[in-house]
């Protein structure tokens, strides 16, 4: 099973997210054989780190994304990831206009694993305080939860 998360750039939300899922996965799920992995749907910022300010608010929770280093996505991902989660509607509706319609059914938004707010979107952070990128940590940890579940359901490891 393999899971992509996609923002704009791949250096704020889609980080944050692979590190929460990550440390969920590490957590709640080791056994399961997952392959995680982010991506942005523009190329702004190709093999930057996370932003400082991300890396310190994932750390913050116990998560080190530093090592993480933004890429776009490319085709042979619509074929490679059975979910690709897209943080907004905009990029969202950028990944269906990149990818065949066949692989459409796979690219969703991660906010739609969420109990509390399916369908809301992870807001940017960029260009906002340090306090939205807490705010997508939070995102973060709650819809992790209801996509662990989905993924058990999936591989057939729901306990």
């Amino acid at each position: 099973m393999r899971v992509l998360f996609v923002c704009m750039g791949n250096i704020c939300r889609s980080p944050i997210v692979e590190g929460v899922f990550r440390k969920c996965l590490e957590i709640r799920a080791s056994a399961l054989v997952i392959e995680v992995d982010s991506a942005g749907t523009h190329s702004y910022h190709v093999d930057a780190s996370p932003d400082h300010r991300a890396q310190s608010a994932a750390g913050r929770r116990g998560i080190d994304i530093s090592t993480l280093r933004a890429r776009r996505v490319e085709a042979a991902d619509f074929e490679r990831f059975d979910y690709i989660l897209a943080m907004d509607q905009l990029n969202l509706e950028t990944l269906r206009a990149e990818a065949s319609a066949e692989y459409h059914d796979k690219i969703r938004l991660f906010m739609d694993f969420s109990r509390a707010n399916p369908g809301a979107e992870v807001p940017d952070p960029y260009y906002g305080s340090a306090n939205g990128f807490e705010r997508v940590l939070d995102l973060a940890e709650e819809a992790a939860e209801g996509l662990l579940i989905e993924l058990e359901k999936a591989t057939g490891s729901a306990g």
